[in-house]
């Protein structure tokens, strides 16, 4: 064994009755140590895990990439374009997108005997992937929607079922105002529940037949197209080879194709999530600030406990170089220790939250019910060899107060 090691545990365990030196110091050293890891690694997990689980419910509502018309007419009812199976194939065989489906929607009104709800009708066809409904379905089940027959079935929010006291089965009446009134009466199959307000309080979910002929549109016209792709670091290299295929292009029946990525259809929902990385450096700088502070002032305790050993170590031949790597090394042992306890504590919530959802937050404004958290290994490792250096090299400027001690003062201190 290195003699400078050995002795740095000789130091950290005292030899008389094999109780700890400076026990303050060492305690107030690892728990700085412990706390900052442990608040660094649970910041990343929830911001990592928010991060993530808000975007898949973006996409899940709406896809990476929608393809619609260039000119919208309103907010929530564009001007159709052909989706018909020749534009959905050209689409299919880009490289990287893994799924095309179409959609349309229709704004109208619900009616009860006593009570009203304006909302948005959205009609999918039997290509449309069911995952993410069939993930938040609450009640019920999911029609075979299609776009060759009405289903005269609807999915509703349970925002908007409370709101109306609706229950799985019951008829509502839907009206949609144009030239004259249109009345369509459809049966709730299912009640479902993103927490994504936006969606949730104004979505029903039906069949694309349904939508196409309330618009009057023709059978091959949809309100867009949305495509999924298979590695969302591709997302806008995506979009572009979509923008070329379709640039200065329009249907037979003269509208033109416009693309945009998730990304641009909810640029503030985006920017708020970005903004969560600037919260997390913070947090990642003052952590470690407390945790490189803590251990100088335990390592210049330590230091100032020891001038007596310090001065015997330099009588004998030890130069300051040698006494430093002591300390530098006692110093390491406490690092290591402390890093034990914070993974201990950081992963030990991780899991709790991960399974039992004990931290509950506000899906009105946070967009889920509870604090998310995913852990990633390499961000794992990362932190943890982070700490490690950042710790040491910070001991390096205060491990130089050895070369202040002279052997023939310190050994009075005895």
């Amino acid at each position: 064994m290195n003699w400078k090691l050995f002795i740095a545990r000789r130091i950290y365990k005292d030899n008389e009755g094999g109780k700890e030196v400076s026990k303050p110091a060492i305690r107030i050293a690892m728990a700085g140590i412990a706390i900052g890891l442990a608040v660094m690694i649970i910041s990343v997990a929830v911001v990592i895990g928010f991060k993530h689980q808000v975007r898949d419910k973006v996409i899940g509502l709406s896809s990476d990439i929608l393809v619609t018309s260039m000119d919208e007419a309103q907010a929530y009812q564009t001007t159709p374009v052909v989706g018909g199976d020749s534009v959905m194939q050209v689409l299919r065989s880009l490289p990287s997108v893994s799924h095309v489906q179409r959609y349309a929607s229709k704004p109208g009104m619900i009616m009860t005997a006593d009570n009203f709800q304006g909302m948005l009708l959205k009609g999918i066809a039997q290509e449309y992937d069911m995952t993410f409904l069939q993930n938040h379905l609450l009640e019920g089940e999911i029609p075979a929607f299609t776009d060759s027959i009405a289903s005269n079935k609807v999915l509703v929010s349970r925002t908007i079922a409370d709101r109306l006291s609706l229950k799985v089965g019951d008829n509502l009446y839907t009206y949609y105002l144009e030239n004259n009134i249109r009345a369509r009466r459809l049966t709730v199959s299912g009640i479902y529940q993103t927490n994504f307000s936006a969606y949730d309080d104004l979505f029903l979910i039906t069949d694309l037949y349904t939508v196409v002929r309330l618009n009057n549109w023709e059978k091959d016209q949809v309100g867009g197209l949305e495509i999924e792709v298979s590695d969302y670091t591709l997302l806008e290299q995506v979009n572009d080879n979509i923008r070329g295929l379709f640039d200065e292009k329009s249907d037979r029946y003269g509208n033109m194709y416009y693309s945009r990525t998730v990304e641009e259809v909810y640029p503030q929902i985006f920017a708020w999530l970005d903004l969560l990385d600037v919260n997390v450096w913070v947090i990642l700088i003052l952590m470690v600030g407390v945790a490189g502070f803590t251990m100088i002032s335990g390592l210049l305790i330590i230091i100032l406990e020891r001038t007596n050993m310090i001065g015997v170590l330099k009588a004998l031949g030890a130069d300051n170089t040698a006494v430093r790597k002591i300390f530098l090394s006692f110093s390491v042992l406490l690092i290591r220790k402390g890093m034990l306890w914070g993974n201990i504590v950081a992963l030990s919530f991780c899991i709790l939250q991960y399974y039992f959802k004990i931290v509950k937050l506000d899906p009105a404004t946070y967009y889920v019910d509870s604090v998310p958290v995913e852990l990633n290994i390499g961000v794992w490792l990362l932190l943890n060899i982070c700490t490690l250096i950042v710790s040491v090299l910070m001991l390096v400027g205060p491990s130089y107060l050895v070369s202040r001690i002279h052997p023939a003062k310190s050994v009075r201190f005895e």
